[in-house]
């Protein structure tokens, strides 16, 4: 589910990185690696907190709305400094972040998206599997508002990892497998259909 973005990495690297992120779920300072993986995949990264963060709200869903909230802000504040890569470092590192994970070509198509819906961009790809990171740079190296990137992304990262929290809370060990499996394609569904809801609004009213 999480290998879409990654295609550029050896399967190798890939599963001894992922593997590695999981271990910390069996570590003391579980918690804190979340927030620095959190932090980390907003910018550069390429595993996704939700992969540990799933983890540790399995093995204490007492837990999961704690973990989903150190998720959330680990997120955000990464995605900051992924902002002010694109607006202060985009040559230096912002483009080098981009290319290694081979997403050079979507550049034209992220300023158009944009131009277009600001906030609703940033929010869009806080919530689905669109890798994060591209759009943290991206905000910042076009000069996207800086206060609606952050109140868009609080919402919307928030809003994701508290879902993956509150399904394991409420239903147990044995959801892992569906959210694993199915999860990005039902956050996609949910924002095509939250999209579409408010531009029949906007047409009808």
């Amino acid at each position: 589910m999480f290998y879409g973005q990654l295609k550029r990495l050896s399967h190798k690297m890939l599963k001894k990185l992922y593997d590695w992120v999981l271990g910390w779920a069996e570590r003391p300072g579980g918690t804190w690696a979340l927030f620095i993986l959190a932090f980390c995949e907003s910018s550069f990264f390429p595993i996704p907190p939700d992969v540990l963060l799933i983890a540790l709200a399995v093995g204490a869903p007492s837990k999961a709305f704690r973990f989903a909230l150190v998720c959330s802000v680990g997120s955000v504040l990464g995605g900051i400094v992924g902002y002010i890569i694109g607006w202060q470092f985009m040559g230096i590192a912002g483009e080098r972040i981009i290319a290694f994970y081979g997403l050079g070509h979507q550049i034209d198509y992220i300023a158009t998206l944009f131009r277009q819906w600001d906030a609703w961009a940033v929010a869009i790809a806080g919530f689905t599997p669109i890798p994060y990171k591209l759009f943290t740079i991206s905000a910042g190296a076009f000069d996207v508002s800086f206060p609606v990137f952050v109140i868009s992304s609080a919402a919307s990262r928030t809003l994701r990892f508290v879902l993956v929290a509150g399904m394991i809370y409420f239903f147990g060990a044995g959801i892992r497998n569906f959210i694993e499996k199915y999860f990005n394609l039902l956050a996609t569904a949910f924002t095509v259909l939250l999209i579409a809801g408010f531009v029949a609004i906007k047409f009808l009213f």
